[in-house]
């Protein structure tokens, strides 16, 4: 699928996401999907990456809500310049879906907050673009 980028607030996000039919299985409805995050911090200041909080949706629809503390295991730490990248996954029940989130940083110079949007990405299988 194709690169997905947004920026917010001096960080940039890029997102690219791959059906993984090894993993998969069609006919018991389970479809495995990897992700790579790309976060770029473009501002000018030291930050640290605190939150995560992503919306899930398959293609009937079904929400899923995941929120939990850094990504991966870790809190990042992020110079002016710098990138993190990292691969995670996403199970859903149909061959189709998409995501999208949110991303709480905070300053580390004095602990100010904010948000970063994660752009929406879709999960595909390949057999359905034909």
């Amino acid at each position: 699928m194709p690169t997905q980028t947004l920026v917010t607030s001096g960080v940039e996000i890029s997102v690219e996401s791959e059906y993984q039919p090894n993993q998969s299985d069609p006919m018991n409805n389970h479809f495995l999907f990897a992700y790579r995050i790309t976060i770029r911090n473009t501002g000018d200041s030291l930050i640290r990456l605190r939150n995560r909080h992503w919306y899930i949706f398959d293609s009937c629809n079904k929400k899923t809500h995941v929120d939990g503390e850094g990504v991966v295991g870790e809190n990042p730490i992020l110079a002016p310049g710098e990138d993190f990248q990292y691969v995670s996954g996403c199970n859903l029940t149909t061959d189709t879906g998409r995501m999208f989130g949110a991303y709480m940083f905070e300053k580390v110079i004095d602990n100010s907050r904010f948000y970063v949007k994660i752009p929406v990405f879709y999960l595909i299988a390949p057999f359905r673009l034909n």
